[in-house]
């Protein structure tokens, strides 16, 4: 098929290609999960252009700027898919098309800030999206929750590591 007939409008969503993306938004996850983990959330650098995004989302987002940044902490998943939503959010995401590397492929965000990567605590953003508000929450203290359940799940982990490796020596 060429290049110039392809209308992807009407292309079908092939499941293979679906599973793909999916595959990589889970490992993007994962890998920063386990950088909140290892990084304090306020020394964490997400790309080159971390000043510029965060300065451009809290100017673009008035409403992140409350006492408290609720919004932030706890994201709206309804107001990111309303119309205004998906306008200021469709125009924040153009600025970057360029300048960040696959700004808007899927990524997987927490809702919650508060609380770890889980079925019922994730929604699928763009890349820059996920930048947007990662950046934001880092600047402003709002990961350093996340950053404590992350260490714990770590050594949990560790822990039975290392259990099971003292029981599979002895046996």
């Amino acid at each position: 098929m060429s290049t110039s007939s392809f209308d992807p409008n009407n292309a079908q969503n092939l499941i293979e290609i679906e599973k793909q993306f999916a595959v990589k938004a889970v490992e993007h996850a994962q890998t920063y999960w386990n950088l909140l983990e290892k990084v304090p959330p306020r020394a964490l650098k997400l790309t080159k252009l971390d000043d510029e995004i965060y300065e451009h989302t809290m100017s673009a987002f008035p409403e992140f700027n409350v006492e408290g940044h609720a919004p932030l902490v706890k994201l709206d998943e309804d107001w990111l898919k309303s119309e205004i939503g998906k306008k200021k959010w469709r125009e924040f995401c153009q600025v970057y098309e360029k300048k960040v590397k696959d700004y808007n492929f899927g990524s997987l965000i927490r809702t919650d800030a508060r609380q770890e990567y889980g079925e019922t605590n994730t929604i699928f953003v763009t890349r820059i999206q996920f930048y947007a508000i990662e950046i934001a929450r880092n600047r402003l203290g709002l990961n350093d929750g996340a950053h404590e359940i992350a260490k714990a799940d770590a050594e949990r982990e560790r822990l039975k590591k290392e259990k099971a490796a003292k029981k599979n020596g002895t046996s």
